[in-house]
């Protein structure tokens, strides 16, 4: 598990992670941990989940009730104290504008090392010029004033520091076809969109491949996810799935596994990067 998450929320869950899982390998359940730390075994649970931070006493408690070795502990416990921590993100400025789920979704970003990204219909919000994200959330948040429209573009803008500021986290896109045909806004910014697009792939911890029309049904297997990853002496993944209006956030392994198999069946129908590039010039001579 690594320990080098600075975001709370992201340490949070990494570490009830950790202790659901210590949990279920010696058999035990929330009532059995709850009935030992003297609490109801709620409280148990929201550590787990990450939603409530755990407390030093609590933490020995359960690091001598699962019999954590002293090396572990002390990797655990650098996950504890940043749980704790109150520094609030760069995000929480804009808690008018955004969701508690988009917020989420923000602070696992803010600290993963890789990320691979499905979408179906829209171009990732990564690889958007200023003028695309604008006119998506025009259109997709229409009962809001341009002051909050202004304040969701300033969040995208910003939230693309990941593959362009310091110390970038791996991107690898996935997009359909169809993605690069729809027109958002005008013909100038349509045609901008794809040169960005092209431009973004040259970096080299960024990954663009196109899933062309031609994959049929094997290209149009899910709605739009991504699955961010986190490094360190175990494997921490977490993957949120796109729904109207909402995303659903997964660390269960078992459900992440899933995703990621998912990602890469259709990466297998989807062309290598070259190609992706080669479509990508086409489409742009088509709008000509």
């Amino acid at each position: 598990m690594a320990a080098n998450r600075s975001n709370p929320l992201v340490a949070r869950r990494a570490l009830g992670s950790e202790l659901r899982r210590l949990r279920d390998t010696l058999g035990l359940s929330t009532p059995d941990v709850a009935a030992e730390l003297g609490c109801h075994n709620s409280k148990i649970s929201r550590i787990e989940t990450g939603k409530r931070a755990c407390t030093p006493k609590d933490f020995s408690a359960m690091m001598s009730l699962y019999r954590v070795a002293p090396n572990k502990q002390e990797a655990l416990s650098e996950l504890l104290l940043k749980g704790r921590q109150r520094t609030p993100p760069w995000w929480q400025v804009y808690n008018d504008v955004i969701s508690a789920n988009y917020a989420e979704f923000i602070s696992f970003e803010a600290e993963a090392t890789r990320c691979r990204e499905y979408q179906t219909v829209l171009v990732p919000a990564h690889l958007q010029t200023e003028a695309y994200a604008r006119a998506v959330t025009a259109v997709g948040f229409a009962a809001l004033g341009p002051d909050q429209v202004d304040s969701l573009v300033e969040v995208r803008m910003k939230r693309q520091e990941r593959i362009y500021g310091e110390d970038p986290m791996a991107f690898e896109a996935l997009v359909t076809e169809a993605a690069l045909h729809f027109r958002v806004g005008s013909l100038s910014d349509h045609r901008a969109q794809l040169g960005h697009i092209r431009q973004v792939a040259e970096l080299p911890h960024v990954s663009v491949r196109i899933i062309p029309y031609s994959a049929g049904a094997d290209g149009t297997l899910s709605g739009s996810f991504s699955v961010f990853s986190f490094p360190g002496d175990g494997d921490y993944d977490v993957a949120f799935t796109e729904s109207v209006g909402s995303t659903l956030l997964t660390d269960d392994a078992r459900d992440v596994r899933r995703v990621s198999r998912l990602f890469h069946n259709l990466a297998s129908v989807a062309l290598p990067e070259g190609d992706s590039i080669d479509l990508l010039e086409r489409v742009e001579k088509e709008l000509d």
